[in-house]
């Protein structure tokens, strides 16, 4: 017989006895995740060095240990094949659309969005789009509502920046073109683009950033941007790819990322995997770090982060520990202001409009 402390207060029973069966309580048994995971064994504890220049040769350490654990991917071109395929005005801004040869067997469809009025070398953003299991919009969403409150790439052309969205694997005009061919989409053709990947070396993630690095050597060589000036955002996988640029490449000044700000052994004891899909599962990531090493990849260049802590897939206990310890090497250049962290409560995996707001008032400031 179980009896909770305020029960027995409750009940008018003696203390003495609420209190017996629960000393009697044996040591709960490990869960399934904790034995998993111990069973794993022990992922690296990451903590800032002494130094800001400690810290710059163990950083170069770590991106280089990250591309290696994305998987043996081939070299981007020097200078990509991009070809414009049409030219309109839409919704308020100039619409290019374009492609580029990957280098890897597949063509990268893409829109680049010009303010009407468009400054000389004006700021500009690379947007990546959202998973949310919709796998037939990709770039589209920069002019739909699926996953922001405004659609976004008008939005922000309107305010004077040089846009660009590209389609990643397996979604908008992708959505069919892996190695199942036309027959298998949505999630078949994510899982088939997956295990070929791991087949050849290779991340279905490692892909999707390298293609995104590719998008952003195109926006950077657009003569209507400044390169100094560019940022790069998105909601969901859209920010978990906006961290991993921001790690994996030093152009991009700022980023925003909303929602799935999670660290893996933490989603692991929440028995969260089954909230994100098999496209950003890189092998052997834990036997070297978790999310905080990547994202501290970022310092001191400004970052925003914003989560409801409603989200399963990315558990608070997590993100507090990522804030932690990211906030510590920033700390190392005395820009601990430079990263901002805020979790909303009662919030699940959506994007306010505040949010929104936010967001574009980052970007403003800081680019």
């Amino acid at each position: 017989m179980k009896i909770h402390l305020q029960l027995a207060w409750a009940l008018g029973l003696p203390l003495a006895f609420s209190l017996a069966p629960v000393m009697a309580q044996s040591t709960p048994s490990p869960s399934q995740a904790q034995r998993w995971l111990a069973g794993a064994g022990h992922t690296p504890d990451f903590h800032a060095p002494a130094s800001r220049k400690a810290w710059s040769t163990e950083r170069e350490k770590i991106r280089a240990q990250l591309w290696q654990l994305l998987g043996s991917l081939p070299p981007r071109p020097k200078k990509a094949s991009v070809q414009t395929l049409g030219r309109e005005e839409r919704d308020g801004c100039v619409l290019e659309r374009f492609q580029f040869d990957n280098g890897a067997g597949a063509d990268v469809p893409g829109y680049l969005l010009l303010p009407k009025k468009a400054r000389a070398k004006a700021p500009a953003i690379l947007y990546c789009h959202w998973h949310g299991g919709q796998y037939d919009i990709g770039k589209e969403e920069l002019f739909r509502t699926n996953a922001v409150p405004e659609p976004p790439g008008p939005a922000l052309a309107r305010r004077g920046y040089v846009v660009v969205g590209i389609d990643a694997y397996c979604f908008g005009q992708r959505n069919g073109q892996g190695p199942g061919g036309p027959a298998e989409t949505g999630s078949a053709g994510e899982m088939t683009a997956s295990k070929f990947f791991l087949w050849t070396g290779r991340s279905l993630w490692g892909m999707i950033v390298r293609d995104d690095l590719m998008a952003l050597d195109y926006l950077c060589s657009r003569p209507e941007v400044d390169a100094s000036r560019v940022g790069v955002t998105g909601i969901s996988m859209g920010a978990t790819r906006t961290w991993w640029i921001m790690a994996m490449d030093e152009r991009p000044k700022t980023g925003v990322a909303v929602g799935c700000l999670t660290r893996y052994q933490n989603l692991i004891q929440h028995e969260g995997l089954k909230y994100h899909g098999i496209y950003y599962f890189v092998p052997r990531m834990l036997r070297h770090f978790d999310t905080e090493t990547v994202v501290a990849l970022a310092a001191p260049r400004p970052m925003l982060f914003m989560t409801g802590d409603q989200d399963f897939g990315s558990p608070t206990d997590g993100i507090r520990v990522i804030e932690s310890k990211v906030r510590s090497i920033y700390a190392l250049y005395g820009k601990e202001t430079a990263f901002e962290n805020i979790l909303y409560p009662g919030v699940g995996h959506v994007y306010l409009p505040e949010m929104w707001q936010k967001t574009m008032a980052w970007m403003d400031k800081n680019l």
